[in-house]
């Protein structure tokens, strides 16, 4: 895989990185077109109305798949890369890979999940608040620490739209008052129980809670590290706010034992999708929904 020397220019600097290291999370410079978004859109759209090229062979039990009987909440839906190829086939384009991986000092990235979401202009929508949280919770069967997401909106995306918003430098506290409830999905979980957790973790380490919005022009994209407490408000800009999270693994991320109270094992929604490797653990670098998008070593960026 390789780049472009325009493309080059585009990758995170040296400061970026270093930025992203104590931060958190990072604004990237313009990865994608004005054409590409616009074609994410209309892909979208279609995945929207019901286009599919393909269909997971069994339903993971956690998935989030918004369906038009759930009405006008906040929708999500997995595995878009996977069960749409318009959409899929721009997720992959190599320059994003290659940003991660500079700020995960990364050889290789892969696609962990994809999730398309709609945030609808309904301000007092409950569905629309997300509270905060850490993607890494859910990931407990996941055994890297590098992995990070790229929040992609469709358009110009601000505060006014409910835009993601971080809790700088976050990713760097040591965790305490953890327990198995952390591995539920947030909107499994009681919304004041997640703020109460952040307000005792940022107490425990000293640190102030800071909560950056990110301003995301067109073409844009943010990212944040796996530890990184995220959430956002409500869209009160009048349209819908529209997104894809792209969750992503480096290549050394494999599927890993973690022992909960109750004697089972933290899962994922992967492990009843993917292959198994020889010795029988779900392979979550399954290239049919974990694709390499970037291999070797991301070129300095300037």
């Amino acid at each position: 895989m390789s780049l472009t020397a325009e493309e080059q220019a585009l990758l995170p600097s040296d400061d970026d990185v270093r930025h992203y290291a104590e931060h958190g999370w990072y604004l990237s410079k313009k990865v994608f077109t004005d054409d590409e978004v616009d074609a994410l859109a209309a892909a979208a759209q279609r995945y929207y109305d019901g286009e599919r090229d393909r269909r997971l062979p069994v339903r993971p039990p956690k998935l989030a798949y918004w369906e038009q009987s759930l009405g006008p909440v906040q929708r999500h839906n997995d595995y878009v890369h996977h069960e749409h190829d318009g959409l899929g086939a721009i997720l992959r384009k190599p320059l994003l890979g290659a940003v991660a991986a500079r700020l995960a000092q990364a050889d290789e990235i892969r696609v962990f999940q994809s999730t398309l979401i709609y945030k609808p202009p309904i301000s007092g929508e409950p569905s629309n608040i997300v509270p905060w949280h850490f993607d890494k919770h859910y990931w407990a069967s996941s055994s890297s620490e590098k992995m990070l997401t790229a929040f992609i909106p469709f358009h110009d995306c601000g505060e006014e739209m409910g835009t993601i918003t971080m809790v700088d430098g976050s990713h760097r506290w040591k965790e305490i008052g953890a327990d198995d409830t952390v591995v539920r999905h947030f909107a499994d979980r009681d919304r004041s129980q997640l703020e109460e957790m952040l307000a005792e973790n940022a107490a425990y380490n000293g640190a102030e809670i800071r909560k950056i919005p990110m301003v995301i022009p067109k073409g844009h994209m943010s990212f944040h590290h796996c530890r990184t407490y995220h959430g956002s408000g409500p869209n009160v800009s009048g349209r819908p706010r529209q997104a894809i999270s792209l969750h992503l693994q480096d290549g050394d991320n494999a599927w890993r034992e973690y022992p909960l109270s109750d004697g089972t094992l933290a899962a994922y929604n992967h492990d009843v999708l993917v292959r198994r490797t020889h010795d029988g653990r779900p392979d979550y670098a399954d290239p049919d929904y974990c694709p390499v998008i970037w291999r070797h070593r991301a070129q300095q960026g300037g």
